[in-house]
């Protein structure tokens, strides 16, 4: 079954996990500790804002079930293309706030105007979030460089700060799906390696009990192909390489596709991370992304479902 459900995490349990998680890191990173602190510090935002808007009972997006169905079985995640209004005085300060630890744990200036043009109404917030929301990086990218900032940190801070509403929708929208409903059924029968709620690419996918587990960069949805193949490109063939770049660690593996360059990280685990610790499991699984990067592989862009 593609989509795989998961009950959040309360704030004690997801606490208790991520510190385990860090000193664990730590242990056999000492010179992790300024990033483990950084990502303390962006989590900690991150999670009181989900609480806040778990707790606030905001407006859940509704859409039919069927309407959804239909969707997903053209390849359409849910959230593409619907106009979702944005709880922007919830989420701007966090913005701030997330720019402000940015600054002090090594981007510096860089953040700092990002923070000023956010101040300065320079840079409108809303908008920022909702091209987020609808992973325009080109719109983003193009404001960035229109205002002088930096395009990449511009587009991690509004990723950062509009996650945990995200998260939210795609709760709603496929948590309570009944197993014999229609939408349901068209999440068992997604094959696509993007997610079918935002169209987010994986950040890892989670080996949990011998099942490859995808797990969205954006709102941590998780999803299972029937297939093991390149979740960018399908390929599946000889250029589609999995392997393990430390034989002392074959619990993290990389799978490399020659066919579109694009590389995806592998990770077992004991239980899959709850939102939004799976930054946590990108952290730990650094090391795979300098390995695919020296040996030419990337990440691909977002894809442009206004185009399809």
């Amino acid at each position: 079954m593609p989509y795989v459900a998961m009950a959040p995490a309360v704030r004690g349990t997801r606490l208790a996990a991520a510190t385990a998680r860090w000193d664990a890191i730590l242990a056999l990173r000492p010179d992790l500790a300024p990033a483990v602190e950084l990502q303390r510090h962006l989590l900690g935002v991150i999670g009181r804002l989900a609480d806040t808007i778990e707790e606030g009972r905001f407006p859940r997006l509704s859409l039919p079930s069927n309407y959804l169905a239909a969707k997903l079985a053209t390849g359409v995640p849910a959230l593409s293309g619907e106009p979702i209004p944005l709880p922007v005085p919830l989420l701007k300060p966090a913005l701030l706030e997330l720019c402000e630890h940015l600054s002090r744990g090594g981007a510096g200036e860089a953040a700092d105007h990002i923070r000023t043009a956010l101040d300065e109404t320079r840079m409108e917030a809303g908008s920022l979030l909702t091209a987020s929301l609808k992973r325009d990086q080109a719109a983003i990218r193009t404001g960035a460089v229109h205002r002088g900032l930096a395009p990449d940190l511009l587009w991690l801070v509004a990723e950062l700060a509009v996650s945990p509403f995200v998260y939210m929708l795609q709760q709603s929208l496929f948590s309570s799906a009944e197993p014999s409903s229609s939408l349901r059924s068209s999440t068992d029968a997604w094959r696509h390696g993007y997610c079918l709620s935002c169209g987010s690419w994986p950040v890892l996918a989670e080996v949990a009990d011998g099942h490859r587990i995808l797990r969205c960069s954006f709102c941590a949805l998780a999803w299972e192909l029937a297939t093991h193949a390149c979740v960018y490109c399908g390929h599946s063939g000889e250029k589609f390489v999995t392997a393990a770049p430390d034989g002392d660690r074959s619990d993290r593996r990389l799978e490399a596709c020659g066919a579109c360059g694009a590389y995806l990280k592998t990770a077992d685990v004991a239980a899959l991370s709850p939102f939004p610790l799976l930054a946590i499991a990108d952290l730990e699984t650094m090391e795979l992304d300098t390995m695919a990067m020296e040996h030419g592989y990337a990440r691909p862009p977002m894809k442009d479902f206004a185009k399809r």
